[in-house]
């Protein structure tokens, strides 16, 4: 059964919908694998729906940072993206969500590990790492860095479930939600919630440039268009190789493009969605990330900073133009 679809994508012709009072009763629904989920689960809309919607209420904008494989630096992006829009944006207010139940990095790459949050009668406080910077992770919960998420799907569900209708995160201009790799339960679930919700959303998906790594973001772009996610772009990060010395900038992986870029510039072409820019790897960035510092004041003439400038502006651009505005 489809999470927070009314009709299943794999669902036979004349399938009632899982909403119905005849799912997995009708004559349809003979011979569908689905069919005692559906004629056993329950009925009408998750009532979590107009509590994250109530929640969210002074949230503008929501940004889902997708990957279709693991270790293209999704979670980097995202603390690199929420990092800058806060420094160029001082009278906005910015919060991060880590919705990778598994693999929770932020606080690490943040800057914030070991940090507890605080529980109030308007729900848990996140973690600030700056004035206009908060941060909720499951890795605030955990008694060790170590300790490990032995989850099934629905457990995982209910974790973002609960950070999305009880975490106090106050008036904010932008919400981005870091994300597990694929297009799984907790994708789902929150494109579920967010849905429901006021005010722009949409996707950036992040990739490397070499074919592997493109073959799998382009499932992601298929999942935002079938669920109807806005894809504000693709960033092709580790595209060259900065030198911590010189900083230099060396191609990794053999241009595709006239311009010198990779394949991501060349799939964005052929799937009809937007394409923000490359991100070089520099070392210097690895390390902060491992140390918690902030890399954009910490070496800020970096062309990592640079290049994250541009992709800053064209996001910004893009809920400033409505184009993330529900139909």
């Amino acid at each position: 059964m489809s999470s927070g679809a009314d009709v299943p994508s794999d669902a036979p012709d004349h399938c009632p919908g899982t909403q119905s009072d005849n799912a997995g009763k009708a004559s349809a629904c003979a011979g569908c694998p689905n069919q005692q989920l559906c004629a056993t689960g329950p009925k009408g809309p998750d009532p979590a729906i107009a509590l994250v919607r109530q929640k969210l209420a002074d949230v503008r904008n929501k940004l889902l940072v997708l990957s279709g494989k693991g270790g293209v630096g999704k979670s980097t992006v995202t603390a690199l993206l929420s990092r800058a829009m806060a420094h160029r944006n001082p009278d906005e207010n910015f919060g991060v969500l880590d919705i990778d139940i598994c693999g929770p990095s932020q606080p690490r790459v943040l800057g914030v590990l070991g940090e507890q949050v605080h529980q109030s009668g308007s729900g848990w406080s996140p973690v600030y790492i700056e004035d206009n910077l908060s941060l909720m992770s499951i890795g605030f919960l955990l008694g060790s860095p170590d300790d490990a998420i032995i989850w099934r799907g629905p457990k995982k569900n209910g974790m973002i479930r609960q950070f999305l209708t009880e975490v106090d995160w106050g008036q904010l201009d932008y919400l981005v939600l870091d994300t597990p790799p694929g297009t799984s339960d907790e994708h789902l679930s929150a494109t579920t919630f967010l849905k429901g919700t006021d005010g722009s959303w949409g996707a950036v998906l992040v990739t490397t440039p070499q074919e592997v790594a493109l073959l799998d973001v382009r499932k992601e772009i298929s999942f935002c268009k079938k669920l109807a996610i806005p894809v504000v772009g693709v960033i092709e990060n580790m595209s060259a190789f900065v030198c911590p010395k010189c900083t230099t900038e060396t191609r990794i992986f053999p241009a595709r493009t006239s311009g010198g870029g990779g394949g991501a510039e060349q799939m964005c072409i052929e799937m009809e969605v937007p394409y923000l820019g490359q991100l070089p790897l520099d070392p210097r960035l690895t390390k902060c990330c491992d140390e918690g510092k902030d890399f954009i004041t910490e070496f800020p003439t970096s062309p990592a900073v640079v290049a994250l400038e541009e992709i800053v502006t064209k996001v910004r651009q893009f809920f400033g133009d409505g184009k993330g505005e529900r139909q």
